[in-house]
Formats: C-alpha cells, sequence, structure tokens
C-alpha cells in the first residue's frame, strides 16, 4: 500500500465529539460490544454489495467469496477488522465517519439523560456503532475502498477520538474496509484469539457470512518449519438464523439478532418465527421492540422489515410487508417467490406481497395479543411505548379492525388511575346486566374527564366509562365504531339513551319532568339563542346545574383544536344546552322574573358549563362583567 496522498485534517461535528467523550468513558457498560457493532458494520456492507452486484456484476471485482477476517497483534495491541464489502468512498468516509451520518445528531444528543444505562440504548437508535471502537482503542484507523473505483482512490481515515481525524488517499488494490484498533494498555486483553472468538460466539454467532480468525499455529518443532501461508477458522455458524429450525435457536440467539437487526441494546418484548409453505414460501422472523425509536411520531421517517430473496438481501427498509400502524415491528422476511430484480415500484405493485402483508400483520397482531394475555406486565409497558400508534390501526387496516381494538388500552371510571389499562373484553366483562353499549367520553387531560359533569349519572347507576384523552382518540373513534356486536357511545354527544339501563319508571319521570319545564326551556332558548343550537332538560346530571353536549353530526373539542392547530377551517357549530331541573340553581333561575337577570344567569351557567367541558370562553371579559354584576348585586 503506498504512502499517503492528498492528507487533510478535519473536525468531528460537534455533537461527535460529545458522543466521543462519552465513549471513551465507558457509557457501555460491557466494553466487548464494540466487536459486535463492528462486525454487524461489516456484515452490512457485505449485503449493500450484493444488492448492488445484481445490477453491476462487476461490483465484485475479483469473485472471491464475501467474508469478515479478525485479526490481533498482542505485541502491538491491536485488533484489525477486515471486510470484502461495499468499502467507502473518500467522500462516503468524511460523511459517515465525520458526523452521525444521517441520524438526527441534534436529537441523539437531545435525548442523553447523563444517565449511562439509559443513554447507551439510544446509541444503535442514531447509527453510531461505529464510534463504540473507541470504548477500547485510543486510536483507530480505516482503509477502505469503494467496490468499483480504481485502487488508486482507497482511503485511510484515521482518529485519536479527540476532536479532529485525519483523511489521505492510498493504493488499496482490494476493495472494502479493514479497520486497526490501537488498543489502550487497560484493554490489551482483546488482542486475544481466545479473547476474540468467546466474543464473536456470543454476540455474532448469527452473522450470515463467515466471521474468520486466523488460526494460531503450534510453534514448530525443531528441523520443522512454520506454514507459509496464513491459516483461517470460521467461528459463527455463517448461517442466516431465520432459515434455522426454531428447536434449535436459542432465546438468547435470538436476542442477539434482533440487536443486530434493530440496533437496539435491549432485548425484545416478544418474537414471531415462522416458515410458510405451500403457495407462498417465505421465512419471516419478526420482533416487538421494549422501547421507542426516537423517530416513532416521523410517519415519513424510514421503516420496515429487512427483505432478502432467496437469501440474497434486496431492501434495508422494505414499507411494503407491514402497515404504517405496525411501523415499530423490526425483522427479516426472505422470500422464494419475489423475482431478484425486485424494486420499490415492483413492491407496492406486487400480489404476491399483498397476501404476505396480510399473513405478516395477523402475525405481528397475534403476537401482541398471546403478550397482553401471557405477559400484562410486559404488555403495560409496550402500550407505554406504542399504543398511540396502535390507535392508528382501525382508520389503516379494516379487516383487522375488531383485532385490533381488542389490543388497545384505556383508561376508565373502573379505575383510579390515569394509567392506561383498561382493555374493550375486561370492560364488557364488567358491563351492567343489559347494557347493550360501550361508553366513553374524551377531553383533553385525566382530571378534567374524571370529574367531568357528564359522568354523574354513570357513577349513580354504577355504568363504567372510558376515558379518553389521547389527541388521536376522538379521530380513533370515528372508524371504531363497535367492539364484539356492542356499539360505542360518546357520553357528551347527542341525546343520551340508557336503553335498559333505565327502568320505565325512570323513563316515564323524565317525561314527565320535561314537560314540566317547557316554559324554562324556551326562556333558556330566548336567552341563549346566539350561542346554543337546543336546550333541553337533562338525565345525565345529579350534581351539576348545566353542562354542553355535542350534535350528533358535529365535531368534539379535539377534533376542532387538531384541525384548527393544522390551519383547516372548521365548521361552525353550536352545543346543546342540557340543564338540571333538580338543582338549586336551575330553581332559582326557573323564578326569576327579571329577564335581564335571567339573560345574565343563563349565560353564566353556559359559560361554565363550557369551563367544565374543557373549552375555552369566547368572551372571558363578558363573563367576568356578569360574574361581577351579580356578585354585587348578591352583597347588596
Amino acid at each position: 500500500m503506498s504512502a499517503d496522498t492528498q492528507a487533510q485534517t478535519l473536525g468531528f461535528q460537534t455533537e461527535v465529539k460529545q458522543l466521543l467523550h462519552l465513549m471513551i468513558h465507558s457509557l457501555y457498560s460491557n466494553k466487548e460490544i464494540f466487536l459486535r457493532e463492528l462486525i454487524s458494520n461489516a456484515s452490512d456492507a457485505a449485503d449493500k454489495l450484493r444488492f448492488e452486484s445484481l445490477a453491476k456484476p462487476e461490483l465484485l471485482e475479483d469473485g472471491a467469496p464475501l467474508r469478515i477476517r479478525v485479526t490481533f497483534d498482542k505485541d502491538a495491541r491491536t485488533v484489525t477488522l477486515d471486510d470484502n464489502g461495499i468499502g467507502m468512498s473518500r467522500e462516503d468516509v468524511i460523511t459517515h465517519l465525520g458526523t452521525i451520518a444521517k441520524s438526527g445528531t441534534a436529537d441523539f444528543m437531545k435525548n442523553l439523560t447523563g444517565d449511562q444505562k439509559k443513554d447507551s440504548h439510544l446509541i444503535g437508535q442514531f447509527g453510531v456503532g461505529f464510534y463504540s471502537a473507541f470504548i477500547v482503542a485510543d486510536q483507530v484507523d480505516v482503509y477502505t475502498r469503494r467496490a468499483g473505483l480504481p485502487a488508486a482512490e482507497g482511503v485511510h481515515w484515521s482518529s485519536k477520538g479527540e476532536g479532529e481525524f485525519q483523511v489521505a488517499t492510498i493504493d488499496k488494490p482490494e476493495r472494502g474496509t479493514r479497520i486497526v484498533l490501537h488498543l489502550k494498555a487497560d484493554e490489551a486483553e482483546f488482542a486475544d484469539g481466545w479473547r476474540l472468538r468467546n466474543v464473536i460466539k456470543k454476540y455474532s454467532d448469527h452473522i450470515a457470512l463467515p466471521i474468520e480468525l486466523e488460526k494460531e499455529q503450534a510453534p514448530a518443532a525443531e528441523g520443522e518449519e512454520a506454514p507459509a501461508e496464513q491459516e483461517w477458522e470460521t467461528v459463527n455458524r455463517a448461517s442466516a438464523l431465520w432459515t434455522r429450525p426454531r428447536t434449535e435457536i436459542k432465546d438468547e440467539e435470538y436476542q442477539e439478532f434482533y440487536k443486530h437487526i434493530g440496533h437496539d441494546y435491549e432485548n425484545p418484548l416478544a418474537w414471531s418465527h415462522n416458515k410458510v409453505e405451500g403457495k407462498l414460501e417465505y421465512n419471516s422472523l419478526l420482533y416487538v421492540p421494549a422501547r421507542a425509536p426516537f423517530d416513532l411520531y416521523h410517519r415519513e421517517a424510514p421503516k420496515g422489515l429487512k427483505l432478502y430473496v432467496q437469501r440474497v438481501f434486496i431492501m434495508d427498509q422494505a414499507e411494503s410487508f407491514l402497515p404504517l400502524y405496525l411501523r415499530f415491528i423490526k425483522g427479516v422476511v426472505d422470500s422464494n417467490d419475489l423475482s431478484l430484480n425486485v424494486s420499490r415500484e415492483i413492491l407496492q405493485k406486487d400480489p404476491i406481497i399483498d397476501s404476505m402483508k396480510g399473513a405478516l400483520t395477523k402475525r405481528v397482531l397475534d403476537m401482541l395479543e398471546k403478550l397482553a394475555q401471557n405477559e400484562p406486565e410486559q404488555y403495560k409497558g409496550f402500550w407505554k411505548n406504542f399504543g398511540q400508534v396502535l390507535k392508528e390501526g382501525p382508520a389503516e387496516d379494516f379487516a383487522n379492525k375488531e383485532k385490533i381494538a381488542g389490543l388497545l388500552r384505556f383508561t376508565s371510571t373502573h379505575e383510579d388511575s390515569a394509567e392506561q389499562t383498561v382493555g374493550l373484553k375486561a370492560y364488557l366483562e364488567r358491563a351492567k346486566e343489559g347494557q347493550d353499549k360501550i361508553y366513553y367520553l374524551t377531553g383533553e387531560s385525566y382530571a378534567q374527564v374524571k370529574n367531568s359533569p357528564h359522568l354523574e349519572v354513570f357513577r349513580k347507576k354504577g355504568i363504567e366509562v372510558l376515558l379518553l384523552t389521547d389527541r388521536i382518540d376522538e379521530w380513533l373513534m370515528s372508524y371504531l365504531t363497535d367492539f364484539d356486536g356492542k356499539g360505542f357511545v360518546d357520553v357528551a354527544r347527542g341525546d343520551l339513551d340508557l336503553g335498559k339501563l333505565d327502568s320505565d319508571e325512570d323513563k316515564k319521570a323524565q317525561e314527565e319532568v320535561a314537560k314540566s319545564k317547557e316554559g324554562l326551556v324556551e326562556r333558556l332558548k330566548g336567552a341563549l339563542t346566539d350561542t346554543v343550537s337546543e336546550v333541553r332538560v337533562s338525565h345525565r346530571l345529579t350534581d351539576s346545574p348545566a353542562i354542553l353536549a355535542i350534535g350528533e353530526q358535529d365535531l368534539g373539542l379535539q377534533m376542532r383544536q387538531i384541525l384548527e392547530a393544522s390551519g383547516q377551517k372548521v365548521p361552525d357549530s353550536k352545543p346543546i344546552f342540557e340543564f338540571n331541573p333538580a338543582h338549586p340553581l336551575i330553581e332559582k333561575l326557573d323564578g326569576e322574573p327579571d329577564e335581564d337577570r335571567f339573560k345574565d344567569l343563563a349565560h353564566i351557567l353556559f359559560d361554565q358549563a363550557a369551563l367544565a367541558a374543557g373549552d375555552s370562553l369566547k368572551d372571558p371579559a363578558d363573563y367576568v362583567r356578569r360574574l361581577n354584576k351579580l356578585l354585587v348585586e348578591l352583597s347588596v
């Protein structure tokens, strides 16, 4: 290899400097992970070369089998990883090794907490595994050349991890990347064949590429010559994990494979390994992560499964195999039925893909159902991380709407907690005899809906109500119309009908009260004519004087706020004013002879009902003026 030319010294991106500081000060609790990260990168480089060589066979150059080699030198205190994958150009090196490439560096640093254990999981999420080399090395040298470039365009990257790096052009006859780690004095244990072999077997046995370690030769006997050539032995199984029988795979192997493909440092919550034979033939290995990635709510962010066709890597993030609401699922799908020249456009149109997508979606939902039934505490953790994303499901996947609904969790009046733990199946098991509806109430916060006047009659009758406070909930309920044959009813919408839960005596009494208050209804209509669509006697209230109900076809408060925040025009609508005829304030109002005073009192009750519903006042100053006027009159 020729001497370095066109040498250039560059500074690391600011965030990389901070990251290196964390790395060097043992962000990882387990230092040997550096080898797993570098081997995973080498494996990815081989996958990319396989894919690109489908269209450009000349990239394979000498045609040598793809492999990763690990060597060490005890005296020089170095460990070297060498792969013959895709390699990097000078521009690639500066982009990928000088910055945290395409990974949202500001987001990365913003998410750091200062707690080493909590922070370590972020490393993989932001694609910065390469920098783990500095945990054990005080200098790292990278020699690389991209496949297809001439030998004279090799690149040498070098850094001590202190704030800058050097890049130079070199001659490199063979494609691929060689990384030389100059170990710190107290990390010399890694320059040892037995140690490296154990680390590779522990973390990288699942890699489908041969990982070769130089055979250590016994000292030549007196009069014998040492072997002239290096001899190599394959340390890992070098077979695709997902193609092996499930009975042969240990849980630890599944977990390590997830960490490899998911760039995660925590074990997954669950996984499903399946082989399909018959009309369609494919293998799938799907994982549910333990925590959400930083870009979970960026719907346009890359996501999807790793796609292989007949064990040939095709695509890193194939989006077409799972719906968007399952974008947090990690895994691999390997098909025998897709052509090797498959592209994104073909993926979107191929009917085979639709069939596989349906089957894989059902498998994920079955896996989540099993987790919810068998590991309820684990499922609580899943719901905290991914619940709001799963709520997108009923709108996107009509075919599986019932199955998704069974996985949803809510807060309810049955639990004295804001934690979302109530499933629809459990709700129906507790339902009152004769109850044929599932009742719910949406709002901005748990405190607001828990204390809502709309719940008064339900508390009196002991009927459980779901309390929905996520911003997505009202939108969700516009698609989730029923579950297990029971329709959903918004307790703040329309004219409340409790069906069989109201006795004939109750209904008769309600009719009689409504008839006796017809005069008050008309007076209130006149006083509130500009602010309400209707006035009626309420059957929902036991303690409060009045509430506002939403018309059956009108948008609720949550949806109005979402649309207004996005700049969309919201259609005008007026609420329904309901009053409690048995409340002392209403009785006083009914007997008020002064029409001006009656109007002021009616508006005060309307504004109070709006505040109780979580809405803002249209004219706060007018409310204060009317209230102050009333207080002055009372004090006289």
